[in-house]
């Protein structure tokens, strides 16, 4: 009896415990079910629950190697072809009488010129990749590199900034000779009339925007009336103030333009073809103390007079220093091959304020490894934020123009010479680093996935992102 009892309870323990294992299980299994769900859907919790400038700005790290382009998308207005490609069309209209030659020759190659013959103007230390290349270009080259953008998108809501490919330099130099204002002025005003009816310019009313001009910002800034005045009135317009404007030379007072390099002779394939021209010119041998190429400006201005006096400096110091005269009848400059020439076997190269505070040459000394002298600290330093480091010491020599004209016959030669020579050395590895971010590859560039490195295009439209992200922040704030 005792055993069959004994037998009896632990059945109806076990019958007992069956109901509680069961809904242990249920449990575990109801839970497990709700945390995979919950896993499935977190990015879908995380993106439904905040804007699209939320998602741009917090949540770029999580996604970024599914989304390589996050923060980095570009759209392209499609505006009207009267403001860009009909401009080429009727591209004798941009050349001048004083132009030598005819401006459709520089539209070959995305804008890069024609191609400079290798076997005729080049010597072995040259790839293929040079072009006889226009400075006032700079539309026509970037709208060619950014159609080949890799981060572009129709999709508006997922850009994180807008492109305007208006040419507005070329139709700057298409009217030129317009002696009524009101009709050089008449194209910018029609494209801001045409772009504030899209749902794009809506949003921020074109705070997230940019235009890309080749030709300096004084050329926009007839703030004038009058037909005398120069230029026509782009960037005073106000639908302009929004606008993030990357330009060759900026105002110094204005907020919302950023210089970019002029485009230069050369356009490379590769970045092994720019690291195989960087090795060539470290290894050049500089037979020239110092140099000049450029022409005379009209002596009744500040910037005439300091050219003159960079000249004759030039002539006295003949034994150490090259002059390289530019003006139109002299021809010393219409070859691009002896212009770098000249730079290559320069140890520094002069760089006075022009007709602006900026000049083509800086660039084109930069790229032939020659250390520049500027004697105006808006000639590049108050410029190429994006593009030139703020240790302006360590790649440039900087001359007041005070210190010049008081400093003698002599002064620049006398200054050039009293720099140590390991620290010569230091300031053209410095400047032959900068080469990558002043030259603007060609628009079929081959980028490998290892690649790092950037162009003068790359920097540029990181940093326009960059700006408008910062004002999309202080408009939520």
């Amino acid at each position: 009896m005792k055993n069959s009892n004994s037998s009896s309870s632990i059945k109806n323990q076990s019958n007992n415990k069956k109901p509680i294992t069961l809904l242990l299980l249920l449990s575990l299994f109801t839970t497990s079910l709700l945390l995979l769900r919950l896993s499935q859907n977190k990015i879908i919790l995380i993106t439904t629950t905040t804007t699209i400038s939320d998602h741009h700005r917090r949540h770029k790290s999580s996604i970024l190697r599914e989304e390589p382009c996050l923060g980095r998308y570009i759209y392209i207005h499609n505006i009207p072809s009267r403001f860009n490609t009909d401009i080429l069309q009727d591209c004798e209209s941009i050349s001048r009488p004083k132009d030598k030659v005819s401006m459709c020759k520089y539209l070959d190659n995305y804008g890069f010129g024609p191609l400079i013959n290798n076997s005729v103007s080049l010597d072995s230390r040259y790839s293929p990749s040079w072009y006889a290349t226009n400075q006032f270009m700079l539309e026509v080259i970037f709208h060619e590199k950014m159609k080949r953008y890799e981060c572009l998108t129709r999709n508006s809501s997922l850009a994180s900034a807008f492109y305007i490919p208006y040419y507005a330099g070329l139709d700057f130099r298409r009217n030129l000779r317009r002696r009524n204002a009101a009709e050089r002025d008449a194209a910018g005003k029609e494209m801001f009339e045409w772009l504030k009816k899209q749902p794009q310019w809506k949003g921020l009313s074109g705070k997230d925007h940019f235009l890309v001009t080749g030709r300096i910002s004084r050329d926009f800034r007839r703030n004038s009336n009058t037909n005398l005045g120069w230029g026509t009135n782009l960037m005073l317009l106000p639908e302009s103030q929004n606008l993030s404007f990357l330009t060759i030379e900026r105002s110094l007072t204005s907020h919302n333009e950023f210089a970019i390099p002029y485009p230069t002779y050369f356009h490379p394939t590769s970045s092994i073809e720019i690291r195989q021209w960087q090795d060539k010119i470290n290894l050049t041998n500089r037979t020239i103390l110092f140099s000049f190429a450029g022409a005379q400006r009209p002596s009744r201005n500040q910037n005439g007079l300091l050219r003159t006096q960079v000249i004759q400096q030039c002539k006295s110091s003949s034994k150490t220093c090259k002059f390289l005269d530019c003006d139109v009848k002299a021809n010393g400059c219409d070859d691009p091959m002896g212009l770098m020439k000249l730079f290559e076997s320069s140890i520094f190269c002069l760089q006075p304020p022009g007709d602006s505070f900026t000049r083509r040459s800086i660039f084109d000394s930069i790229l032939a490894g020659c250390i520049p002298v500027f004697f105006n600290q808006g000639s590049a330093y108050k410029q190429y934020e994006w593009h030139l480091p703020n240790n302006d010491g360590e790649y440039s020599v900087y001359i007041p123009v005070k210190e010049l004209r008081t400093g003698g016959k002599s002064k620049i030669e006398e200054i050039l010479r009293g720099i140590p020579n390991e620290k010569v050395i230091g300031m053209r590895e410095n400047v032959i680093r900068l080469i990558p971010k002043i030259v603007y590859t060609k628009p079929n560039r081959h980028k490998s996935d290892a690649e790092t490195l950037e162009d003068a295009f790359d920097v540029s439209v990181k940093g326009v992102i960059r700006r408008i992200e910062e004002k999309r922040r202080e408009i939520q704030d």
